[in-house]
């Protein structure tokens, strides 16, 4: 973080920091002319200015026209000076380094490098960017910053945090605020943010620049939003807010206060409702039992809905009452606390004790290039790029280069060279700055010996310590060390010189090694200071899979994709029985010249460590990969399940894991909200509303693999509404990767919008938004569950929510959270991993008369999780006005009781409405006195079951169900013996 050091006396000639800030940010809004370096071209002069809202820096002319910026949120790194490879391509310039500066940015760590035509103006810009980026003056950028997602958001307390002159309900568009994943979370900071957003979006829409909003206008935002509303709608909205006495036009608080009514989410508001008894908040009382019945959470406290209370309530009037309006609960649930990924993941949480063989690695391969295997440019900030994303493995190819000095490219290619000096000042730099965890330095050595000891020289020399493994005590026998023991350590992987080789003899000589019995004898030439840094990442071929397993773990194998997969299909389970002894490394196919990445997951789940993908190539693979690593705190390290590491495994069988019970994962896709356009839409902006629709995927073993999707909603990105329920059954949880995708359907095809990948055990259970990877505002609103299912079963998607009951009939269902680490905290409850889904014999009972209960009525098509939806509302988020609150069902608990949750009352419902079915076609079941019995063959009723698609399971054919005669068939019971 930057800090000015200035004097703290306010005078003319020694101004206080706020007034230096502010020259600095007048001078750079005003714009200066500079030299933009590019290449090994000549430099072009460009006039670059930071844009009126301090977000990002833009320069003219451009053939990127408007898209000829850099965000401030991107940069990394502003250096001083010539200190960027661009520049050393420039070293015979005669270019001042006072006015020289390089600005790092993107996901490549790409630098603009510039040159002022004094040293003033460089230090003004290296000074205004580094206060920007310290989040200082841009609230945006702070708030971006400053947003903790480790732990729940009750870090800080404030009162009224509405704007001046705007009413306390601004606090209900904070829904759209930006996000990230680092920092505090601070409701002050996110509502300013959101003010200024809120101010760009209203100047932008002002066409005029007369400081109001036409209807015209407003249409013209509302389509550029992606919002499909009907005309009449928006009038009547228009009208509404429009309050003043320049009427016809909307000034910026009628603008926001027309954004209200616009963005107000239906779903989180019948949430509410049903939990408040149809009130208009949400006392301590209904927070508690929406926390415990809905995000299963245990040890809700009052004190801990208190600080809910504090933190995200913007209405005055609703703190003093410490209740929780529509728009406090919104923020609440838009905050980190409502986010799908689990917060404990967000740091290191796993066991970090164990062997290096028993972890997955996260791994690079070729990670010099910035592009394809022959063209491309190599360049020292891809190691900088790859360290700080969390990868632990980086490949070294070195070569013999001109004047002593090793290099690194890719062999027999036209890419370009870079030193191998640089290169490990580099992984010097950045190896750590992430966390202390290992860095492997993948070699591929193809010099000379005297270029070898060059390399081994530079190790030493800029890694010192760091390559020094004499200190790390290993007392177990042959044995790999732990990440937790290896910590600040830099393991070099290459090959290493035989023990019986003869200490006297000379560096260079032709040294003739024998490999037991497999070759007769292989001729190596290598220098023994680099050798001798080779300790437990010796580099061995793969001649045998299965004796090389009981060979030493202080050895890795390399391997191409291609041979994997061909031992995957001939011998799966003595693969993963060599990665449970030694370290394995995966790298792409020779023939992927375009740096494509090859599909990972097959690699992990036969419990491959190092599965080497090109980090520089953007897209599904690499979005698998970082999903993957994400678990433990992206720290690169991720540890394997139990049956990976000790036993027999099979990935390849249709039941991996005999006599284990399989996981169900139902899944609630209920809105989705401001989803843009698709990015290679040719009409940007201006083209037509996106129809989406989502589609999710399981990755994980073959037999897990599946993907399913909800139906199209036409014309609505803003707030399309799908209320869909998906079912899957899961084998291995452990290694599984839940995808959700977003497309816009079109007539010849489908466009993709945006996607986020999570894995399966870092999912929390409950209301949850999904926001996709790369968009600041996009998100999907689900309901996740998930049930320990025992018996081998068959699903049927559209009667999903009764197959857990049915089940229970014979396979014992209960309904449990996404594991997760239990917090001490007297404060933060911790996920409740209570039994929700339990089947019962009932009774005849009166109808209700105050409270709606689920398993006493059927349940209307458009009901979503306990909310009724109108079927005309059903795919569009429109208002709430049209709402049918009367038939809205409460969840105020009755006589005292535990209220039971959601997913519970659905399944017993539809349990019901199918056993109806059930009496009145078949004939087994007839009709008399209900205490008396027929006794009947329980695999007689399953195979009635089967019939109907309602479930297809195994049972034991000795077992017997009693069903009752009886002529009242609203009624009935079902006894196993």
């Amino acid at each position: 973080m930057c800090k000015v050091h200035v004097d703290n006396i306010n005078s003319p000639l020694n101004p206080g920091p706020d007034v230096v800030m502010e020259r600095c940010m007048c001078t750079m809004q005003t714009g200066t002319q500079m030299t933009k370096l590019k290449g090994k071209k000549k430099g072009l002069v460009r006039f670059f200015y930071l844009d009126e809202h301090k977000s990002c820096i833009r320069w003219r002319p451009s053939r990127k026209h408007d898209k000829a910026k850099i965000t401030i949120d991107s940069i990394h790194e502003v250096c001083e000076g010539k200190k960027s490879e661009i520049f050393q391509r420039y070293a015979d310039s005669c270019f001042d380094p006072n006015c020289c500066f390089s600005i790092y940015h993107g996901d490549h760590v790409e630098s603009l490098d510039l040159v002022s035509t004094n040293g003033d103006e460089a230090r003004t810009w290296i000074t205004g960017l580094k206060y920007l980026m310290a989040g200082i003056s841009d609230e945006d950028s702070l708030a971006k910053r400053q947003r903790k997602r480790d732990q729940y958001p009750l870090l800080c307390h404030h009162g009224n945090i509405g704007h001046p002159g705007m009413s306390c309900h601004i606090g209900c568009i904070l829904i759209h605020t930006k996000r990230n994943v680092i920092g505090h979370w601070s409701p002050c900071l996110i509502l300013n943010s959101y003010f200024t957003w809120l101010q760009q979006t209203f100047s932008e829409a002002d066409k005029n620049g007369d400081g109001n909003l036409s209807l015209g206008e407003v249409l013209q935002l509302l389509h550029k939003l992606n919002v499909n509303l009907p005309r009449q709608k928006v009038r009547e909205m228009f009208k509404k807010a429009d309050t003043d006495d320049n009427q016809g036009s909307l000034a910026f608080e009628e603008f926001c206060t027309f954004y209200k009514m616009m963005s107000t989410r239906r779903g989180l508001y019948l949430i509410m409702l049903s939990y408040s008894n149809n009130k208009e908040f949400m006392d301590l009382n209904d927070l508690v039992r929406f926390m415990e019945n809905e995000q299963k959470m245990a040890g809700v406290t009052r004190e801990y809905c208190l600080e809910i209370v504090s933190q995200f309530e913007p209405c005055s009037q609703n703190l003093q009452n410490m209740v929780l309006g529509i728009d406090g609960f919104t923020n609440y649930m838009r905050s980190p606390a409502g986010d799908i990924f689990k917060p404990d993941h967000h740091r290191v949480h796993q066991d970090m004790t164990q062997p290096l063989c028993n972890y997955f690695i996260a791994s690079s391969h070729n990670t010099y290039l910035t592009g394809d295997q022959l063209l491309s440019e190599s360049r020292v900030d891809m190691y900088a790029y790859v360290l700080q994303a969390g990868c632990r493995c980086v490949e070294v190819d070195c070569w013999d280069g001109p004047d002593g000095e090793p290099i690194v490219h890719h062999g027999y290619t036209l890419t370009s060279k870079i030193l191998f000096k640089d290169v490990i000042e580099t992984v010097n730099k950045y190896a750590f700055t992430k966390n202390q965890y290992p860095v492997i330095l993948s070699i591929e050595n193809h010099c000379t010996v005297p270029q070898q000891k060059k390399m081994a020289e530079y190790l030493l020399e800029v890694l010192q310590d760091k390559v020094d493994l004499s200190t790390v005590n290993m007392n177990e026998f042959r044995k790999l060390p732990s990440p937790e023991l290896l910590k600040g350590k830099v393991l070099v992987k290459g090959k290493k010189l035989p023990a019986n080789i003869d200490g006297d003899a000379e560096e260079g000589d032709v040294l003739r090694v024998k490999y037991q019995c497999i070759e007769k004898g292989k001729t190596m030439r290598l220098s023994r200071a680099l050798s001798d840094l080779v300790k437990y990442t010796k580099s061995v071929r793969v001649h045998d899979i299965e004796t090389q397993a009981y060979m030493t773990s202080w050895q890795v194998s390399s391997l191409n994709e291609s041979i994997v997969n061909q031992i995957m299909a001939l011998k799966p389970a003595q693969l993963v029985r060599l990665n449970q002894r030694q370290l394995l490394r995966v790298y792409p196919s020779n023939y992927r010249v375009d740096s494509s990445n090859f599909n990972p997951q097959p690699f992990w789940n036969a419990g491959c460590h190092m599965v080497a993908l090109n980090y520089q190539t953007e897209g599904r693979m690499l979005e698998l990969n970082r999903a993957k690593f994400s678990t433990n705190g992206n720290c690169g390290y991720l540890l394997k399940p139990r049956c990976m590491n000790k036993g027999f495994f099979n990935p390849t069988l249709e039941d991996p894991l005999p006599g284990q019970s399989k996981t169900q994962l139902v899944l609630k896709i209920i809105s989705g909200q401001q989803l843009p356009k698709p990015k290679d839409s040719m009409l940007g902006d201006r083209g037509e509303i996106i129809d989406p629709f989502v589609e999710v995927e399981i990755i994980g073993l073959p037999i897990d693999c599946c993907k399913q999707q909800t139906r199209v909603v036409d014309d609505n990105g803003f707030n399309p509404m799908w209320e869909e329920s998906l079912v899957f059954t899961l084998h291995m949880t452990q290694i599984a990767l839940v995808r959700f995708q977003v497309w816009d359907h079109d007539p010849i095809g489908q466009n993709f919008i945006g996607q986020r990948t999570i894995a399966f055990v870092s999912m929390m259970p409950g209301y949850r938004h999904v926001y996709l990877e790369g968009m600041e505002e996009a998100s999907i609103f689900v309901h996740v569950a998930v049930n320990d299912i025992t018996g081998k079963v068959g699903l049927s998607t559209g009667l999903s929510f009764a197959l857990p009951a049915l089940l229970s009939l014979k396979t014992k269902a209960r309904s449990r959270s996404v594991p997760r680490k239990q917090h001490t905290s007297p404060i933060t409850p911790v996920v409740n991993r209570r039994a929700a889904v339990h089947w019962q014999p009932q009774t005849p009972s009166p109808p209700p008369q105050n409270h709606c209960r689920y398993g006493h009525q059927p349940i209307p098509m458009a009901m979503a999780n306990g909310l009724y939806l109108s079927d005309s509302d059903s795919s569009s988020g429109g208002s709430i006005d049209s709402l049918r609150l009367e038939l809205l069902p409460s969840r105020v608990p009755v006589s005292g009781q535990r209220e039971v949750g959601t997913l519970q009352r659905e399944m017993n419902a539809l349990f019901d409405q199918k056993m109806k079915e059930l009496r009145c076609k078949s004939p087994l079941f007839f009709y008399g006195k209900c205490d008396s019995y027929n006794t009947i063959s329980y695999s007689v009723i399953i195979s009635q079951l089967e019939s109907m698609a309602v479930v297809k399971m195994y049972c034991f054919l000795s077992h017997k169900v009693r069903v009752p005669v009886c002529s009242d068939h609203r009624h009935y019971k079902v006894n196993v013996d």
